[in-house]
């Protein structure tokens, strides 16, 4: 069956607004990251998660089935492609934002780890004579992974 025009016209312009909002929304998180404000990214994440998913059906089912588009002009069909490159580029810059702010975290865990370790070996008390050491038994700290 063959898929009108104008249907082909409307989803093509559909994925379009769909692909640019859920640009926009995840280059405003990849900057919030970059900019060391992430909990300003956690704010838009429902709307981005909605739209994320709805992307991620919307182009499974034109991937399946191509002709849902291929009446649609070349020019709109090209600006879709460009809108999809624009989100790959800012899902790119996105994973960089997160994986640096990734390694700053683990970074800090990591030092504020090895002065909690140093703490321990000095003396306590308060006096000239004060000689005792604390107790050098380990400690697990358990470190979550995820970002």
């Amino acid at each position: 069956m063959a898929i009108a025009a104008t249907d082909a016209q409307d989803r093509v312009e559909q994925l379009v607004m769909l692909t640019e909002r859920l640009t926009e929304l995840v280059a405003q998180s990849a900057q919030a990251f970059e900019e060391g404000r992430p909990h300003e990214a956690a704010a838009q994440l429902d709307e981005t998660t909605r739209l994320a998913n709805l992307y991620r059906h919307e182009s499974a089912r034109v991937r399946a089935d191509p002709t849902l588009v291929a009446a649609a002009p070349l020019a709109q069909r090209t600006r879709l492609v460009r809108a999809t490159e624009a989100f790959d580029a800012v899902l790119a810059r996105q994973g960089r934002a997160i994986e640096a702010a990734r390694t700053i975290t683990e970074g800090l865990v990591k030092a504020i780890a090895d002065e909690v370790t140093a703490q321990r070996g000095q003396a306590v008390g308060y006096g000239p004579r004060s000689s005792q050491t604390t107790n050098n038994t380990a400690t697990a700290i358990t470190l979550n992974k995820r970002a």
